[in-house]
């Protein structure tokens, strides 16, 4: 499906709540991670494979679990986080938690899951849209997603920096082959290549590569079983170069109820359409406190998205789109006897904010929530 003027613009410029009478949450406390020197550790060998359909399986007590419930060293060690640079190197940063009185932040409640069977990835009609054209390949917030060499998705959280999915670029064991030479691609328009324009509807776009300088994986991705993994299927990557492009910025993830229209939205490039960035929303169907449950259609590629919704922004006074959480790949739910597919994002919870805030600024004093 591709965008036809009025029908996707209606998609993403009119999802606003029903009411503007509704009081705004308060901004979310963001505890305050220390880090310790970094210890280096043997090169890596880069010997797993890149895995693009990720798929997890959890239970009741996996759903219902939260960073409340973990002791502070389990949570501290599995905010540690590895660096991996250009060269092959990597170092290992521990971490402290400051003002653990409120260490988990707030979460929502987890909702208690509907019976409900369904296929995986697409469910029903195809509900996704190919972002064609110069005025919406380079119009925010499509600009702000990149390929990952790998074969991921990203998007741009600064001028350096892009949040993709940590299986993109490590299995959990050690760092795919492609990680060795990890590169982001821009989309760049066939106009801007010296396409005549009214050829353009048949040409894909070509996509500029630059190369990454360091790649940083949290320590809870690494050590964990898949189902506690998940949680942690988060990277940063940061460019050798700034780029121009706009990008998005972070926030706490909300409860589904606080965000606009209970919508989050995201673009990738999936696997099924080579060459073309896809776009697609959904409401919220279930969360629990790390990973956010939805039907949005997906296919392999798409890991790695910016999974964004619009978030009022007190400082602005107004509804603003930022990133609330990382698509990761697919779980099966298995709740009273029943199982359950849901497409899964990793939320941005105020411990993770706080780290990923850290991998972007290198100053946790900059890294207070908007």
């Amino acid at each position: 499906m591709t965008p036809s003027g009025s029908s996707l613009l209606t998609h993403l410029f009119l999802q606003l709540p029903l009411t503007f009478s509704l009081l705004h949450p308060p901004p979310a406390h963001v505890p305050t991670l220390v880090p310790h020197a970094p210890t280096p550790l043997t090169r890596s060998r880069f010997s797993a494979h890149a895995q693009l359909d990720f798929t997890t399986h959890c239970n009741a007590s996996c759903f219902h679990r939260g960073e409340q419930e973990e002791q502070r060293e389990q949570l501290t060690e599995k905010l540690a986080f590895e660096t991996l640079y250009a060269d092959g190197s990597r170092t290992l940063t521990t971490v402290d938690v400051e003002d653990d009185a409120e260490f988990g932040g707030a979460h929502p409640s987890p909702r208690r899951v509907k019976p409900r069977r369904v296929r995986r990835q697409i469910y029903g009609a195809d509900g996704r849209f190919n972002i064609q054209g110069d005025n919406f390949l380079l119009d925010y917030p499509f600009s702000t997603a990149v390929r990952i060499s790998t074969g991921c998705t990203g998007v741009l959280v600064s001028q350096r920096h892009v949040l993709t999915a940590a299986h993109c670029v490590h299995d959990g064991k050690d760092y795919v082959n492609g990680a060795r030479r990890l590169r982001v691609g821009f989309l760049i328009p066939p106009s801007i290549n010296g396409t005549k324009t009214h050829f353009t509807s048949a040409k894909k776009p070509l996509v500029h590569w630059v190369r990454v300088r360091r790649t940083r994986v949290p320590k809870g991705w690494i050590q964990g079983p898949q189902e506690v993994s998940m949680e942690f299927d988060y990277a940063l990557l940061e460019l050798r170069w700034p780029h121009r492009r706009p990008f998005m910025r972070l926030s706490v993830a909300p409860s589904s109820d606080d965000l606009a229209g209970h919508r989050i939205h995201f673009s990738g490039f999936d696997s099924d359409r080579p060459g073309q960035l896809v776009y697609r929303f959904c409401p919220v169907e279930e969360e629990s406190n790390d990973l956010i449950y939805q039907h949005c259609d997906a296919r392999p590629g798409a890991s790695g998205s910016g999974v964004y919704g619009r978030v009022w922004d007190n400082t602005l006074e107004r509804w603003e789109r930022k990133v609330i959480g990382i698509f990761s790949g697919h779980q099966w739910l298995e709740i009273d006897g029943e199982n359950r597919d849901y497409n899964v994002a990793v939320r941005i919870t105020p411990l993770k904010f706080a780290q990923i805030c850290y991998w972007v600024h290198g100053n946790r004093l900059d890294c207070v929530q908007d």
